[in-house]
């Protein structure tokens, strides 16, 4: 679709809007600034979808003496980027966790950071489809929260209970290093369990009976094809992309290719109604991410893909106690490389994310139904099945 296709002048998408009710205008999560600067049907198609970012990560203090943590605006950033909602996500096995009790004392941190968060902004989670709706309705930005590794599980399938009455309803099984009670074989790791565990078998079951959506990002494909057989709902992998789609940074290629998957099992996530985002790694331009959405719709069909940047919407956190902290200044570098941050995917990124993207997906041939699955339907229906 050629840029002429869909440029509207200003003054025909003001009657658009007035014609609309003016909603577009009324809508929070788009600025005037956005508005006027971006191409009206750009602006239009982002507020009418519902634009998800399945695997965000928003770093917080995981040791309790560190609590509450810097204060962050979240909600500034969401409308910024043109998001209804994310999947906010932290990790507890960045460093090591040497001693039992390590793993779940993080997560409780963690939890207790963005519980802050979320009241600072004003923001409370979703934990079901109603009321991801209700919040884009409302034009009110909402998160899905999600934690990356079962590691704070250590063994206790109760705990899984425990973070579900909390708020959890995203949960990504594994991470890079194994936990201290193995859930199944991490892609990049030796694999050494055959697979899913008998405690990961548990867990998805577990998964299952209470409602929590299941994200096999980091799994091998031995692991991944066991976890589909024994669950009864669908599944994510929230970030990944085609083996196929490497890009043209060779460093970055080397490093991510164990993180792709295959043609072959790609169809097989698929096939059993499940969801497969693609992140923005490997991709120099939103035109290159577009392309590589495109790559995994032509495998596995456009109700089968979404998008799972594994970037942040908000600065990275570093602890007080972090040796190898920087200098403020050096920080700040840290914290602005491009690519890291969601409202910076790419060099000279001028708008936010899903604006990006949604202008890359129409210069792509996506239209706007396409866009709507891939920005968040197809995710909102995995989501519903396993949550409801």
């Amino acid at each position: 679709m050629e840029n002429s296709d869909y440029n509207l002048s200003r003054k025909k998408f003001l009657k658009i809007v007035a014609g609309a009710g003016g909603f577009v205008l009324l809508n929070p999560l788009l600025s005037w600034t956005e508005i006027t600067e971006t191409d009206p049907r750009i602006a239009t198609i982002v507020a009418n979808t519902i634009g998800i970012d399945t695997h965000n990560h928003i770093d917080v203090p995981l040791n309790s003496k560190e609590l509450p943590g810097a204060k962050v605006n979240l909600a500034d950033e969401l409308k910024k980027s043109g998001l209804s909602a994310i999947s906010m996500t932290f990790a507890v096995d960045y460093q090591k966790l040497e001693n039992p009790g390590d793993a779940y004392n993080r997560f409780l941190a963690g939890f207790d950071a963005t519980d802050k968060i979320l009241i600072d902004n004003s923001m409370k989670r979703a934990m079901s489809l109603s009321d991801i709706k209700l919040s884009h309705k409302n034009h009110i930005p909402t998160v899905i929260q999600s934690v990356e590794g079962g590691h704070f599980l250590e063994g206790k399938t109760d705990r899984l209970e425990i973070a579900y009455k909390r708020g959890l309803r995203q949960l990504g099984l594994l991470h890079d290093n194994d936990a201290s009670v193995p859930l199944g074989d991490v892609y990049t790791n030796p694999a050494q369990f055959g697979g899913l565990t008998s405690f990961g078998s548990d867990i998805i079951k577990e998964c299952n009976r209470l409602g929590i959506l299941i994200d096999l990002a980091h799994a091998s494909n031995e692991t991944l094809n066991a976890a589909i057989k024994i669950s009864t709902k669908p599944i994510l992998i929230s970030h990944t992309g085609l083996d196929t789609q490497l890009g043209t940074n060779e460093f970055m290629a080397k490093m991510m290719r164990p993180r792709l998957i295959s043609k072959v099992q790609a169809k097989i996530v698929a096939e059993s109604g499940s969801v497969i985002g693609v992140w923005t790694h490997l991709a120099e331009t939103p035109l290159d991410f577009a392309n590589n959405l495109r790559a995994m719709v032509d495998v596995v069909g456009i109700d089968h893909v979404c998008i799972g940047t594994d970037t942040k919407l908000t600065p990275a956190y570093r602890s007080t106690n972090d040796s190898q902290r920087k200098s403020n200044s050096d920080h700040k570098q840290y914290e602005e490389r491009v690519g890291e941050r969601t409202n910076f995917a790419w060099k000279d990124q001028k708008e936010g994310f899903y604006y990006c993207v949604v202008e890359a997906m129409l210069k792509t041939g996506f239209n706007e139904n396409e866009i709507s699955k891939i920005g968040g339907q197809n995710f909102l229906r995995v989501f519903d099945e396993a949550t409801q």
